[in-house]
């Protein structure tokens, strides 16, 4: 089993990283190398966790509050 080594990153390099590899992609005929492809799925999987992390904790705006239907109706 091959384990990859990560070094700990902030999170505006691992968005950084996986813009840079987007590019490299579209350059590339749209295909990735193995050792591409690799770096990409461990940097989505980062970007998924701290996503993760920020709905599981409540860190997520989930918009501004709406008005319910009857009490715009029940103004003049």
């Amino acid at each position: 089993m091959i384990q990859l080594l990560i070094k700990p990153m902030r999170p505006s390099e691992v968005l950084k990283q996986l813009k840079e590899l987007r590019e490299t992609w579209r350059k590339q005929l749209f295909t990735f190398t193995s050792e591409q492809q690799k770096q990409y799925d461990s940097l989505i999987s980062l970007r998924r966790e701290r996503v993760k992390y920020f709905y599981d904790n409540g860190l997520v705006s989930k918009g501004g509050k709406k008005e319910k239907e009857k009490d715009k109706a029940a103004q003049p």
